[in-house]
């Protein structure tokens, strides 16, 4: 039988306190990193290098960043981990202009704003200003000196009464690819029918309708059009009922007699 070679305690003794060592080391590594984790998480919560460092704005057209961020109340005073996204979204959504807006974090130290604006729908013009109105209805202050509307009719020949607020509301209920296609609106009322509409379109035609079935008549309208592709441009009465009356019938019947 093969002799087994026999390792006494003594000379076990040597290795086991180095395995021991090992081990205490080890652990001493783990507390001490943990030990330094929490005191550079506290300095980082102390110290400014927790605070908000950037905000950025998304989805805004017609108002600035600036007055986004300073509706949001948002500054580097303020410790990213401390904002509260939900109150930030609901001052935000306090602005005429804004109809919806979502707040979150990136980290390290920045604030996310995406907001959804409040269509233009229309222009209000007074004098030589312009004053935008939203798809809820709201009228804006006009615009700085030197901007001009675009992409939204301009309400010629109105006062801020109960038919420009009823205007405003039939403008809502109205497609904006639509909208787009309207150049101005002229409030034109006569003895018989006080809520006469002249429109103006940006493809030629003139369009004769009234304030009560606006958005219902005025939906219509790129079918209607579409129709009419072989037919000579002219006004088009949308009212009870729909007809087009050319350019060239209208000007020999505005012409003097002899």
């Amino acid at each position: 039988m093969e002799d087994r070679k026999v390792v006494t305690i003594e000379d076990r003794i040597p290795t086991l306190k180095a395995q021991r060592k090992q081990r205490a080391n080890r652990r001493l590594i783990v507390y001490l990193s943990i030990f330094f984790f929490l005191i550079l998480l506290i300095i980082y919560f102390q110290s400014s290098l927790s605070h908000i460092r950037n905000v950025d704005v998304s989805g805004n057209n017609y108002v600035s960043q600036e007055e986004i961020q300073k509706l949001s109340g948002v500054d580097e005073s303020i410790s990213f981990w401390n904002i509260n996204t939900k109150k930030i979204a609901e001052s935000v959504e306090k602005s005429k202009e804004i109809s919806d807006a979502k707040v979150s974090r990136k980290f390290p130290a920045t604030v996310l704003i995406e907001v959804t604006e409040n269509e233009r729908v229309a222009y209000l013009k007074k004098g030589s200003k312009y004053f935008p109105i939203l798809q809820t209805g709201s009228i804006l202050e006009a615009l700085p000196k030197g901007d001009t509307p675009v992409s939204a009719p301009i309400l010629m020949q109105w006062n801020e009464s109960t038919e420009l607020s009823d205007m405003a509301g039939e403008l809502r209920k109205v497609k904006m690819s639509v909208i787009n296609r309207i150049s101005e609106i002229h409030y034109t009322p006569d003895d018989t029918k006080a809520f006469n509409l002249t429109l103006y379109m940006t493809d030629g035609y003139e369009v004769r309708t009234s304030i009560t079935t606006f958005s219902e008549k005025v939906n219509s309208y790129p079918l209607i059009v579409n129709k009419l592709r072989d037919k000579p441009k002219g006004i088009l009465y949308l009212n009870e009922g729909s007809w087009l009356e050319p350019y060239e019938e209208v000007k020999v019947e505005e012409k003097p007699e002899s």
